[in-house]
């Protein structure tokens, strides 16, 4: 008898090799097309688990934030970043490009259910990183939002940029908490943030990252732009 599929099959992305930006006419997907993803295991710097949480009253359930987050993500981003994203709902599998710091980069949808969602990098992002949305019921019936992180700098450049990387971290990510605790009805969003190294080594067979780096070729992409041939109107 045939192994049956796992009943969540359909909340994991397919297995792929190089990454295909979901949305075709976006521009700014040149750091993510045809990269791989990138784990915390593939990153070059110090690993880390970083942990934002905010509660978000008894008056939204669980499902509710995590449906309306998937749905309207980049619009609770605070103005230092973009999600350059059409897309109706973030499903499994899709990727989009993403504009932080000035870096343009991306994120692949790794897994997404009713609860939560999980984010992989590319190649050449800031971070080698998985990054967790979620949501729960505390004991006293309270939503709980959470921003997890598992992740380590990609490169040995941008790990010599880790405390500047960190200081904005912790600005965006209680911003977005504080967006989302507002768009359902909750003005005073106090938000907890943890952060654990979890392996101080650091990865040296990965050094070789920088060639990836978004930073990078985000500068080399604009300083280009004047000397890239636009298309003619109708040209295939």
């Amino acid at each position: 008898m045939a192994d049956s599929a796992p009943r969540d099959a359909a909340n994991w992305a397919a297995k792929i090799d190089r990454l295909q930006v979901s949305d075709p006419s976006d521009t700014h997907g040149y750091n993510v097309q045809g990269k791989r993803v990138a784990g915390p295991m593939n990153g070059f710097g110090r690993l880390w688990q970083r942990t934002y949480t905010a509660a978000l009253g008894t008056a939204v359930t669980p499902e509710a934030v995590i449906a309306d987050w998937r749905a309207h993500f980049g619009e609770y981003w605070p103005r230092m970043g973009r999600f350059h994203s059409s897309l109706s709902t973030l499903q499994p599998g899709d990727v989009t490009a993403l504009t932080a710091g000035g870096v343009t980069t991306g994120v692949m949808v790794l897994y997404a259910d009713d609860t939560s969602f999980t984010f992989l990098t590319p190649e050449g992002h800031m971070f080698a990183a998985m990054i967790t949305f979620s949501a729960e019921s505390d004991a006293a019936a309270h939503t709980i939002a959470r921003i997890s992180m598992l992740l380590r700098c990609s490169d040995p450049l941008f790990e010599s940029m880790w405390p500047l990387a960190r200081r904005g971290e912790d600005l965006f990510w209680p911003e977005v908490l504080r967006n989302l605790g507002r768009a359902h009805g909750v003005t005073d969003v106090t938000v907890a943030e943890r952060t654990v190294c979890v392996d101080r080594r650091r990865l040296w067979a990965n050094w070789r990252n920088v060639r990836h780096n978004a930073g990078i070729r985000t500068v080399a992409h604009v300083v280009r732009a004047p000397f890239r041939r636009t298309r003619p109107e109708g040209a295939p």
